[in-house]
């Protein structure tokens, strides 16, 4: 939203509060403070019906965070009176409209909110015998003016953020395939061709059906769901990919039992899974065809992704986590004692060591996750389709690897260094944000406690 904009929204509000008797203002607000609860109830009931909204008020914290937070925002509406700080009552409004867009709650479901809203409140002035008519009409008119101006201020907020939230999904999609596309191609080319050979091994040696391994759960499997098919969206060999992963997994390889049926039975079977695993090859071939090398949206210095795709990764990964019941875990790392080297050694020794790290990283996670380099000596690793015991065990590695590494530098010198890391899982809470303060927050933790250790999110 425009500077214009908001000097114009700023302006009306202001106008509204002189416009209105104070005695009006003052009986809305008693009414309001009285019923609040009521208002915060019948406001989430009526969001709670609508099939969309339902999906991101499911979470137990949020209907419990979010029925306190509407009661604060509804009190505090009708407790504003004229002189009160109308650049910063539109920035809070603003604020909330970002927040939509970010946990990507649609501007419909946030408006037809305001209008049960509106409606209970009606309700309320009807119900209360100390408004005559003429205060009852004005009420109403304050009111619903209220309502639609903080609206108003959120939608256009939202819009401008959706915006650019859009941009940057789309460049995200564009750049995810990319960084060196050969490259990229021959290492999922090998991914597939291995776990085929595990799964045919296995398949020999009469491992049971339910121990063979998964295709969506290989290296591969993890970096097609979470990283190929958002890069190939759209293209119809993305679906066709993933229609033969899961017929393989949900179909194939549970029938795949080396000591059932006769021989002619175990042949096809062994077929089918080449085929189905044939096909994928195929159109993963003609989808690398069809791209061109992009190289935008990585971190200069270590390679690895920006700050830039953290908003479209983190949405994807928490809108999949909540269609798939998956969850996955952030590491915040931070490199310990770090402007030591630079001010010791020169930036040049600096760069060298956030390289090493960035590539032990990178060497030490898997086709499916995110590294991010955040600035600085801060990284952010998200590790996809993961549980507490199996994110604290990658943490720990990461950990103990940096320790006992020797990071080179300039003239043949080296020099030990260590990470403090904080892990927090996501926990189905729509908004990402938050769990990236609990990560944050767990980092804090970690580097109050002495460092070179790693900290769990409360």
């Amino acid at each position: 939203m425009g500077t214009a904009s908001l000097d114009t929204l700023t302006q009306e509000w202001s106008e509204l509060l002189h416009s209105i008797r104070v005695d009006i203002m003052d009986k809305v607000s008693a009414l309001v403070e009285t019923h609040q609860d009521a208002l915060a109830t019948y406001f989430y009931e009526q969001m709670l019906d609508d099939p969309v909204a339902s999906q991101f008020l499911s979470h137990e914290q949020v209907k419990t965070r979010l029925h306190g937070s509407m009661k604060r925002w509804v009190v505090g509406l009708f407790s504003l009176r004229a002189g009160h700080d109308m650049q910063q009552l539109v920035a809070f409004q603003t604020h909330i409209g970002e927040v939509h867009a970010r946990v990507e709650v649609p501007v419909y479901v946030v408006l037809r909110g305001a209008r049960a809203l509106k409606r209970k409140t009606q309700s309320l002035l009807d119900e209360d015998a100390s408004f005559d008519e003429t205060q009852r009409l004005l009420a109403t008119q304050y009111v619903s003016m209220s309502i639609d101006l903080a609206m108003e201020v959120m939608s256009n907020a939202y819009s401008s953020s959706h915006d650019r939230n859009a941009r940057a999904e789309e460049s995200y999609r564009l750049f995810s395939v990319a960084q060196n596309l050969t490259a990229e191609k021959e290492r999922q080319r090998a991914a597939l061709l291995d776990w085929e050979n595990q799964l045919m091994f296995n398949r020999a040696i009469g491992m049971d059906a339910a121990n063979l391994p998964r295709i969506g759960a290989a290296e591969f499997g993890l970096w097609f769901r979470h990283k190929g098919a958002h890069a190939f969206q759209n293209a119809q060999e993305t679906e066709q990919i993933l229609q033969a992963m899961r017929y393989i997994d949900e179909v194939l390889l549970p029938m795949a039992d080396a000591r059932a049926g006769d021989n002619a039975q175990r042949v096809q079977q062994l077929r089918d899974l080449r085929e189905h695993t044939k096909s994928i090859s195929y159109h993963l071939e003609r989808l690398f065809e069809q791209h061109n090398e992009m190289e935008s949206g990585r971190d200069a210095l270590t390679r690895l992704l920006s700050r830039k795709f953290l908003p479209v990764v983190l949405s994807k990964e928490v809108n999949y986590a909540r269609t798939t019941g998956t969850t996955f875990a952030l590491l915040a790392m931070d490199l310990d004692h770090f402007k030591d080297i630079n001010d010791r050694y020169g930036h040049e020794a600096g760069d060298m060591v956030l390289q090493q790290f960035a590539m032990l990283v990178n060497n030490s996670t898997r086709g499916g996750d995110y590294a991010f380099r955040l600035g600085g000596e801060e990284f952010l690793l998200l590790l996809v389709d993961i549980g507490p015991q199996g994110a604290m065990r990658v943490a720990n590695t990461l950990r103990d690897l940096t320790e006992s590494e020797s990071f080179r530098l300039p003239q043949n010198q080296s020099v030990r260094m260590t990470v403090s890391i904080g892990l927090a899982m996501h926990d189905g809470h729509p908004d990402y944000l938050r769990t990236m303060r609990r990560a944050d927050a767990a980092l804090y933790e970690a580097k109050r406690k002495g460092r070179n250790r790693v900290e769990g999110a409360q």
